[in-house]
């Protein structure tokens, strides 16, 4: 059985499905078996996807006008495409000639993979050199420290005279578990 989805962008009356349905009644999808939606690619709670996928079985073939109709980015439209495999459903999109019941749609799928692949290595390599940039530039990544070091000097100074750490994160507004990680951090045994 061929199952159609179809996905316009917004909700206003300009932007139609008009064509997408009609191509892929032309493609032999039955009007019944018709899914759409009309929101953002990006939006993961896509009610008309959702039924969609619920709906194909094994030996189905899900159809699309377009890729960009389905998946909001390469890697999301393999996850896609790989978990209807993994059901026994073949995919097919009309414009990109894709069809994963074929030798050509399957190579095509498998090249898709392989650029998903090396986009997420780009995009690590990139993080990567930017956190090297921002550490050789004194700034440091991650989350800021729940104490600066005057904050520190303070807390120091506190739990030398013999404040209790209760107190401590009492008067300074910080966890317990706070208080314990930067006195690791600093390397403070107890009281001298």
């Amino acid at each position: 059985m061929l199952v159609g989805y179809m996905r316009v962008s917004s909700e206003s009356d300009r932007q139609t499905t008009d064509f997408q349905r009609d191509a892929l009644l032309a493609a032999g999808v039955d009007e019944r078996h018709l899914f759409e939606d009309r929101a953002s690619g990006a939006r993961d709670d896509r009610p008309g996807l959702t039924k969609a996928l619920e709906f194909v079985r094994a030996g189905d073939c899900l159809v699309v006008w377009k890729l960009d109709r389905l998946g909001r980015s390469l890697s999301h439209l393999l996850n896609i495409v790989t978990g209807l495999k993994e059901k026994g459903v073949a995919f097919r999109s009309l414009t990109e000639q894709m069809d994963t019941t074929t030798p050509h749609g399957e190579l095509l799928f498998h090249l898709f993979g392989a650029l998903a692949q090396y986009e997420r290595a780009l995009i690590q390599e990139r993080v990567k050199a930017g956190i090297s940039a921002a550490q050789r530039r004194g700034r440091q990544s991650g989350r800021p420290r729940a104490l600066d070091s005057e904050k520190m000097e303070s807390v120091l100074a506190a739990l030398e005279s013999g404040t209790s750490k209760a107190s401590v994160c009492r008067t300074f507004g910080i966890p317990r578990s706070t208080l314990i990680d930067s006195l690791a951090r600093v390397g403070w045994t107890g009281p001298k």
